[in-house]
């Protein structure tokens, strides 16, 4: 596709393969931006919805993917979930021993 700008809450996307422009406070600037992170949260949310059926020990029903004090506590009881990402570095997983 020729003459495509992706706009980007903030970073680079790597191996996006066109062209990007970072835009800090990104969805506070722009309406496509602020658009992208609507429907994105929507879908993460419906996502979360159906993973607590699947995984009901870790409360995503209430949590939606963020941090909760509940949550927390399911973690450090049961350890992360398949679905948990290894790699996010949340101050909250620092807090837990987490195996895996």
């Amino acid at each position: 596709m020729t003459g495509c700008l992706c706009l980007v809450d903030g970073f680079r996307i790597p191996d996006c393969g066109h062209q990007q422009e970072p835009v800090i406070d990104g969805d506070a600037r722009s309406a496509a931006i602020a658009a992208a992170s609507v429907v994105a949260k929507v879908t993460r949310d419906r996502y979360m919805l159906r993973a607590a059926d699947e995984l009901p020990g870790w409360h995503f029903h209430t949590n939606v993917g963020y941090s909760t004090p509940e949550h927390r506590a399911a973690i450090q009881e049961r350890g992360i979930s398949d679905l948990h990402r290894r790699s996010f570095q949340s101050i909250a997983y620092q807090q837990l021993a987490i195996e895996g």
